[in-house]
């Protein structure tokens, strides 16, 4: 082979030898680019077949069947745009239903007196067409709520100091003119609606089912009923309750349509929100804050409580937004007030600097009885403040409230809120009567009528799968629950290298070992005597809860001889104890001990044995198990290498937009148990509910992903498409050549489906399963309910099997995810019978419900972070404009492989 050399610039030759000639009798082939390999996208797969196992029970469901008379016609979408007068668009909710109503009323003839069904925002529908693809109105509200009123109309102060914007309204009410556009925007045949019903689901369809939805939103709008989403709330003070902290609990009605296997359907059932509680501001603020009288109040928090809140003021019973309060007191804040009988040299009227209070008390004769020591609340805008005394503003009705409730809040709202099954079939069969859907105009126009009668389902209660304890005993759990009672734990561990931790509750510690030490020995656990019981100095109660704790941990390191394989901690609040985050991550993150939070009130045998069940699990021990994982004979999980997953997504607070959200994945352990698993959690981007770093690669030989509940039925591509994708890409990673098949399925606990016993009192039994009926026309959906409902009325859990890629009978899987129910280790309600220990069945399967622990256990290590710690020492990744999303610590290896959620 010839060298290749370079002159002595270091350039190559000027050439090179030509290519050999092409024969004659040879015609070149062009090559042509490999094809992009196309990507096959999943979607949920078609049912194989309807479950047979277990005993027959007929039941009833709130979901009433529909007809639809006409499926020849269209609904026809306009895109609604909305401008005021010099051309600004309305960005603000709530005026564009008037709007609409008042073009409807004035242009009814150029509209060939058409009904519309309006969103309230950008879409409306009509039935036929409209008599052009766009028209374009005018129209006048006189009633439009200002923030700006003559002074005889209202009793506010405008603060004109800065000299702006000095016109004043001479009319009580500001009347605005609108403009609107009603653009055609797509055609969409009523066929659609019975092609979703024999499964052929398109955009279509989809966009179908939303018309009649906007249609039943509508029809509650015109009651005056408040909106959230697709249930409705009437302003009835007969359907509040107070939940405390000026809060009241709102029950209202949800209502949509449903495709099903036996039709379209209409599924009513009751719904509660929150409210501010309505009335004088005042009380609002007193009842919020717990405070004795008005003087006592903070109010930084009242402005944050307050703010974009309406209000009604006497005595002209206007309306206003709040927008903040006053800087001073109403007897010291000052504003500028013309006085039309006081001209200067100019001819112009002179302004006196007056307070609040002397105007309204001086000048307007209104007597004020308290206000004068206290702010003024502002509906004014930040440069033209407008003041209003106190005690004449009123909180409006139905006004949400999104914050997070209290422990004692939500309590309260569950307690008060609870319907047995026949209390809420009478319920829900008064409000389908008080809705009168068949008076509504739209629905009429498509010719739907509903029936007045609950559905009638075919259900099958499946027997409950036999439990392992210790001593090779084995039994049956009875209405879904079992106890321990005289029975040892099938794997027990042992607690030798310990210590007790208290936070200052007030707890007999001496009593308390002792009786933790004999119900561990009842059990099978061997509970040595604790090294020591480490006492809360009186001086650090009342630092920080991250003081306290470090403090605590001070005190332990010096006492004890080496790190302890557990500390039992003590805290001196049942719920919600602002110590317990901090303790966590301490143990957990920094330390790797297995540590167990109690608070000492009502202890007693029961309690202790639910506790125990918790620790032995933490430390690596197994409580109960299924018999057949122990023989094993578990269908296809048995016979196969298998590993179970459970995903859930753990979010802010509502209101909270800026907290990070936290996923967790939990896997099963030891196969063939199903009974074992450990925790992968991280965080993600508030409110998402997909999991984005399922598999994140960070070299070649490591990866930071972490391998689902609570998803809707719009993400279910996403979850076939992306998380699996991504799950699939972690195993490769793991070994190229492994080609594991996979089982996806999604359990729902947020819908509106329940289930009645036809002439009983009662709820249906536990391990009652339905697959038929009400179920989705196409896809392989099923509802279980696993537990005893022993409160109100059971709540299903809805279980859609996206993918099965193994071939699972109908029957094999709906036992399978059954008994899964009965593998939770851990006791979160006990229930006293005599003096036995009871475990509440899970209501759904064990590995969600343990993803949802681990997703909020962690997820307590922020909360109680300060923000500027948070958002700089944990290497949060900031996207443009994104919020910051921290990186959890991480947790040290010892727990990471054990079940410390529980």
């Amino acid at each position: 082979m010839d060298s290749f050399e370079q002159d002595g610039n270091g350039a190559a030759p000027d050439s090179l030898p030509p290519p050999p000639p092409v024969p004659p009798d040879v015609v070149p082939i062009k090559a042509e680019p490999e094809p992009a390999k196309k990507k096959v996208v999943r979607v949920p797969m078609a049912r194989r077949g309807l479950g047979s196992k277990g005993q027959k029970i007929t039941l009833l469901t709130n979901h009433f069947k529909v007809n639809v008379g006409s499926s020849d016609g269209h609904f026809f979408h306009y895109c609604v745009s909305l401008y005021y007068e010099d051309g600004r668009p309305v960005d603000g909710k709530g005026v564009g239903r008037k709007v609409i109503e008042r073009v409807q009323e004035t242009y009814g003839n150029e509209l060939a007196g058409k009904d519309f069904a309006y969103d309230g925002e950008k879409s409306l529908f009509t039935v036929g067409a409209l008599p052009n693809n766009k028209h374009e109105f005018t129209v006048v509200l006189e009633d439009v709520t200002s923030n700006r009123n003559n002074g005889n109309a209202s009793p506010d102060v405008h603060d004109d100091s800065n000299g702006q914007d000095r016109k004043r309204i001479k009319r009580p009410y500001q009347s605005k003119t609108f403009k609107v556009e009603i653009s055609f925007a797509a055609k969409i045949p009523m066929q659609a609606i019975q092609n979703a019903l024999r499964g052929q689901e398109s955009e279509n369809s989809q966009e179908a089912l939303r018309v009649l939805d906007i249609i039943l939103r509508q029809h509650a709008a015109k009651q005056g009923c408040l909106l959230v989403r697709q249930s409705f709330f009437q302003n009835n003070p007969d359907n509040f309750t107070d939940i405390g902290g000026g809060v009241l609990g709102c029950r209202g009605f949800h209502s949509s349509f449903r495709a099903s296997q036996g039709g379209l359907s209409l599924n009513i059932d009751v719904s509660t929100t929150m409210i501010i509680r309505p009335g004088p501001v005042v009380d609002f603020l007193l009842a919020n804050q717990n405070a004795r009288d008005p003087y006592s109040l903070d109010w930084t928090k009242a402005k944050r409580s307050l703010k974009n809140l309406r209000i009604k003021v006497s005595p002209s019973n206007q309306e206003y937004k709040i927008t903040g309060l006053s800087e001073q007191l109403c007897k010291d804040q000052l504003f500028s007030l013309k006085q039309k009988s006081m001209k200067n040299d100019n001819g112009e009227a002179e302004n006196l600097e007056i307070t609040v209070y002397d105007y309204f008390v001086n000048h307007r004769n209104i007597q004020l009885r308290y206000s004068a020591d206290l702010p003024c609340i502002n509906v004014g805008k930040p440069k033209r403040p407008t003041y209003i005394p106190l005690e004449l503003c009123s909180l409006v009705s139905l006004q949400r409230y999104t914050k997070a409730l209290t422990t004692f809040q939500r309590a309260s709202l569950v307690e008060k809120s609870r319907q047995k099954p026949q209390e809420r079939m009478t319920v829900l069969s008064s409000a389908l009567q008080r809705s009168n859907y068949g008076a509504e105009p739209m629905l009429r126009s498509c010719g739907v009528s509903i029936s007045t009668n609950f559905t009638q389902v075919e259900g099958r209660v499946l027997p409950a799968p036999r439990l392992k304890v210790g001593n090779g005993e084995d039994f049956f759990p009875r209405n879904g629950r079992w106890n321990f009672n005289n029975k040892k734990l099938v794997e027990p561990t042992k607690i030798e290298r310990w210590a007790v931790v208290n936070f200052s509750a007030r707890c007999d510690t001496n009593s308390l070992v002792r009786d933790l030490i004999r119900c561990g020995d009842m059990k099978g656990i061997r509970i040595d005597p604790p090294f020591d019981v480490f006492q809360e100095s009186n001086q650090n109660r009342r630092c920080s809860p991250l003081v306290r704790v470090e403090k605590m941990f001070e005190d332990i390191q010096s006492k004890l001889p080496g790190a302890p394989q557990f500390l039992l901690c003590l805290l001196p609040d049942r719920k919600n104890s602002d110590l317990y985050g901090p303790w966590k991550k301490k143990n957990l993150s920094e330390f790797g001990i297995v540590t167990q939070c109690m608070a000492p009130t009502r202890v007693n045998d029961q309690y202790l044995t639910n506790l125990l069940l918790k620790i032995n699990a933490k430390l690596g021990g197994l409580n109960s198990m299924l018999a057949i994982e122990q023989t094993p004979s578990i269908p296809v999980v048995s016979k196969v290498p298998t590993i179970i997953l459970g995903m859930d997504v753990s979010h802010g607070s509502p209101g909270q937009s800026d907290i990070p959200s936290i996923a967790a994945v939990v896997s099963s352990r030891q196969w063939p148990l199903i009974s074992r698993y450990r925790a992968s959690v991280r965080t993600q981007s508030p409110k998402l509910e997909m999991i984005d770093s399922l598999f994140k690669k960070v070299s070649d030989k490591e990866d930071e992903g972490i391998m689902r509940d609570g998803v809707s039925e719009s993400q279910f591509n996403q979850v076939l498409n992306i998380e699996l994708d991504q799950v699939i890409e972690a195993c490769k990673f793991l070994d190229e050549s492994w080609n594991p098949k996979f089982v996806v399925i999604v359990a729902q606990k947020n819908h509106h489906t329940k289930f009645f016993q036809q002439g009983s009192p009662d709820n249906v039994p536990p391990g009652t399963v339905i697959d038929n009926k009400i179920c989705h026309p196409k896809n392989n959906d099923f509802y279980l309910c696993a537990h005893a409902g022993m409160i109100g009325t059971t709540r299903p859990t809805h279980y859609h099997v996206l993918l099965d890629q193994i071939g699972f009978s109908a029957d094999d899987l709906q036992e399978l995810v059954h008994s899964l129910s009965y593998v939770y280790q851990r006791s979160t309600t006990a229930i006293s019978v005599g003096e036995n220990s009871d475990l509440a069945l899970t209501s759904a399967f064990a590995p969600i419900c343990y993803a949802h622990l681990a997703a909020a256990q962690v997820g307590t290590f922020m909360k109680f972070e300060d923000a500027s710690e948070t958002n700089s020492s944990h290497g949060g990744v900031t996207a443009p404009g994104a919020i910051s999303v921290p990186q959890l610590p991480r947790l040290k290896e010892n727990v990471c492989n054990s079940m410390f959620f529980c």
